[in-house]
């Protein structure tokens, strides 16, 4: 895998609706696209997850942007990359900053499948042909516009609903929702928002009938996450606590949760995410791809991991036109009765589409391999 170069791009893209969390309102996505170019003629593509501000992770699109250019796209240079596994060798001894290192992880995975001729989802060891798409809806305005959000998507054909709730907007809401659907695959996504205080409160989510209750307590938190979990009947979902395999192997051994959501960019890229893909299979953990909001190659690759056999349950890689007017790769991400196909073509399958890339690009910028 002989670089001849990278280039950093500098993105913003208006979602199709504003996406509110307990944490916070998105109504843009800024994001860095990441393309490394092979002296082989072929490139390779992926995209970085932060947000502008750092309301999910301690990294920023700037952050990342920096490590990129000051230290991990230099660090590359001087490196022989074989394999993409020697990416996240090469970045061993830097400490955090997953989100970035994640990019050029999943961008020489794109590449390393293409020079092979096989598509992303055969080189890590998919095995599905299609995946289960779930849907993740935001807090709204009012309960009956978020019941009526929830009718559509059940009309469309989403194989799960996952909630954003939040003190104030939980148990009335799901009390609600399941009035209405008594039956639909549900789950709830607290994205943080309570405290080992409220375990009595939360307690009332057996009542509901969940799939899972998605990170309740802190971000940095494995600890009173199993207290919790002793407490109740509802499954306990992973998310922003975990960004290796070694948290994987602590919360399981503490019993913090009983399922893990994955974000590629969260645990710094595709060859972590296969070992902690391993460690949840030989420990029965179901997994799921989370979402970041990705544009059109970010969801390529999640489409990717999500063919990996431990990837059980339906994930939060909704179709392009779910989040975008238009999106930047060709064909767009589409869904059909729940399900999305994975792409057989080389690497993540999809073609950026350049032109609309320009439209959305704010700036760029070129590292040559000098070497």
């Amino acid at each position: 895998m002989e670089i001849k170069s990278i280039i950093l791009r500098y993105m913003r893209m208006r979602l199709l609706h504003p996406f509110k969390t307990s944490v916070g309102t998105l109504t843009d996505k800024d994001f860095i696209l990441v393309e490394v170019k092979s002296k082989s003629g072929l490139s390779g593509w992926a995209e970085t997850v932060s947000d502008a501000i750092p309301i999910f992770h301690e990294e920023t699109v700037k952050t990342n942007w920096h490590m990129l250019k000051d230290i991990l796209i230099p660090k590359l240079m001087e490196t022989e990359i074989q394999h993409p596994n020697d990416v996240s060798t090469a970045f061993q001894d830097l400490r955090g900053n997953y989100n970035a290192k994640a990019a050029l992880d999943g961008a020489f995975w794109d590449l390393y499948a293409k020079e092979q001729g096989i598509s992303l989802a055969k080189a890590i060891g998919g095995v599905k042909d299609k995946i289960e798409v779930g849907v993740s809806v935001g807090i709204q305005k009012s309960e009956k516009e978020l019941l009526q959000k929830i009718d559509g998507f059940v009309s469309n054909g989403y194989k799960r609903i996952k909630v954003k709730i939040m003190p104030g907007w939980d148990m009335n809401i799901l009390k609600a929702i399941r009035q209405k659907f008594p039956a639909i695959p549900l789950m709830a996504d607290a994205n943080c928002a309570y405290t080992i205080d409220d375990i009595p409160y939360l307690k009332q989510l057996d009542e509901f009938n969940l799939m899972m209750v998605e990170q309740p307590f802190g971000f940095d938190d494995l600890i009173d996450h199993a207290r919790l979990q002793k407490e109740l009947t509802t499954p306990i979902c992973l998310d922003e606590s975990i960004h290796t395999a070694e948290d994987v192997r602590k919360a399981i051994e503490i019993g913090s949760g009983k399922i893990i959501n994955l974000k590629i960019g969260r645990v710094g890229g595709i060859t972590e995410s296969l070992k902690i893909h391993e460690l949840c299979s030989k420990n029965n953990i179901p997994m799921w791809c989370g979402g970041m909001l990705e544009a059109g190659i970010g969801r390529a690759h999640n489409i990717a991991i999500t063919s990996l056999a431990n990837f059980t349950l339906p994930g939060d890689t909704a179709p392009s036109a779910h989040y975008w007017k238009e999106d930047i790769i060709t064909p767009e991400v589409t869904m059909e009765n729940g399900y999305i196909e994975v792409p057989n073509g080389p690497g993540i399958g999809f073609e950026p589409n350049m032109d609309r890339i320009e439209d959305f690009m704010l700036y760029s910028e070129t590292f040559h391999n000098h070497s």
